[in-house]
């Protein structure tokens, strides 16, 4: 399986939306030597959010530029469409949201039967007990602690409390899916989100806004772990 029941580790996914796209092999490579974990790609329709990002031929390039796993989180109308484009490109991890998604059991089928990891986004507003009936199915789940659409957002601390839901009910059933958050995650509160459960942490601005993105990335991942040898 993708996870396990008990928090280990904390890893950090740099998302690629906060890099500079006109040297985006360098700055993979940077946050290589960091040790990031995977790379975090948004993928934004204009539709679903308001405002657009990158496909398919970006993910592709990535493809070829890095072995980390690409963690493509799907913030679009009509993903079913695009599953198959995706991960063709090289996908690793497909996130699609729970409001976005009418069939969203069949929707993360259909990811998981070509073989990638299937997760779920909730947006702030967005209750857990939403994905009920589908928790059984997904390998992470991805809780947006800003609304989506736009990087170098104020986190939103109502978000610390969806984690530790989610990892209540991961227990309480024997559910095997990681925690992912997304969204103003950084230096000054890193160690409360790898305390509520968080295991992958998307960081953007915080990342790659630095003048040594992989310097970033390893104070990051030292300030989870000091966080969790805290954590009674």
């Amino acid at each position: 399986m993708f996870g396990t029941m008990i928090q280990s580790s904390v890893e950090i996914a740099p998302s690629i939306l906060a890099a500079n796209f006109a040297s985006l092999g360098e700055e993979v490579r940077a946050v290589e030597r960091g040790g990031a974990a995977l790379l975090h790609v948004d993928v934004m329709d204009g539709h679903f959010v308001p405002n657009i990002s990158i496909g398919v031929p970006v993910v592709a390039a990535l493809r070829k530029a890095t072995t980390l796993p690409l963690d493509v989180h799907l913030m679009i109308q009509h993903a079913e469409r695009y599953i198959g484009a995706f991960a063709d490109a090289g996908a690793d991890m497909i996130s699609v949201h729970q409001e976005a998604a009418a069939h969203l059991g069949r929707l993360l089928a259909s990811i998981r039967e070509r073989g990638l990891r299937a997760g779920v986004v909730l947006n702030p507003a967005t209750p857990v007990a939403t994905l009920s009936e589908v928790l059984g199915e997904v390998d992470y789940v991805l809780v947006m602690s800003v609304n989506p659409g736009f990087g170098g957002q104020k986190f939103i601390r109502g978000s610390l409390r969806k984690l530790r839901e989610l990892g209540e009910l991961r227990r309480e059933f024997g559910h095997s899916y990681r925690l992912e958050i997304d969204g103003g995650i950084g230096p000054e509160n890193v160690a409360e989100v790898a305390q509520a459960g968080a295991e992958i942490l998307v960081a953007g601005t915080s990342v790659f806004g630095t003048p040594d993105a992989a310097a970033a990335v390893r104070n990051l991942k030292q300030l989870a772990k000091e966080a969790l040898t805290q954590r009674v």
